[in-house]
C-alpha cells in the first residue's frame, strides 16, 4: 500500500527514456512522490484516472512530443483542459516551434526540455514546477 499522496508522471514511447526520467527524478526527490510512467497518451490517461480514483494528486506531467497516436502538445492541452492545476513539461528532440507555442498557449506549458537533457536541467524544472504547490 502506497501512502504517498502526490505523483509525477512521465510519458514517452521509448521505455529507456521513461526509466531514465523516473530514475533521475526519484533519485533526487526520494520517497516524497509516487513516480508513474506511461508509453502513450492513452496509457497516461489510464494512469491519471487510477491516480484520481486513489485520491493521489498528480502534480507534474513530463511528456514527450513525438509519440504514436497523439503528439505531446495535444495530450498536454487535453490534460490542462481537464486538470488546469497540473504542471506540464514538454520533453523532445523533435517538436517544432508551433507545437511548443501551442502547448505554451493552450496547456499553460511550464517548460520545454530538449533531448538529450541534463539531469540538472530536468531536476531544476521539476523543482520550479513543484514550487507552485508549495511542496
Amino acid at each position: 500500500m502506497c501512502t504517498v499522496s502526490k505523483a509525477i508522471l512521465c510519458v514517452d514511447d521509448e521505455r529507456i527514456v521513461l526509466v531514465s526520467l523516473r530514475d533521475q527524478i526519484s533519485k533526487h526527490f526520494g520517497d516524497r512522490y509516487r513516480y508513474e510512467v506511461a508509453e502513450s497518451a492513452d496509457e497516461a490517461w489510464e494512469v491519471i484516472e487510477e491516480l484520481s480514483d486513489d485520491d493521489i494528486k498528480l502534480l507534474i506531467i513530463v511528456s514527450d512530443w513525438l509519440m504514436p497516436g497523439m503528439k505531446g502538445d495535444e495530450f498536454l492541452i487535453q490534460v490542462h483542459a481537464r486538470f488546469p492545476t497540473i504542471v506540464t513539461v514538454l520533453l523532445t528532440g523533435h517538436a517544432d516551434e508551433a507545437a511548443i507555442e501551442r502547448a505554451r498557449q493552450y496547456a499553460n506549458l511550464h517548460a520545454y526540455i530538449a533531448k538529450p537533457w541534463t539531469e540538472e536541467n530536468l531536476i531544476g524544472i521539476i523543482q520550479s514546477g513543484l514550487e507552485k504547490f508549495n511542496v
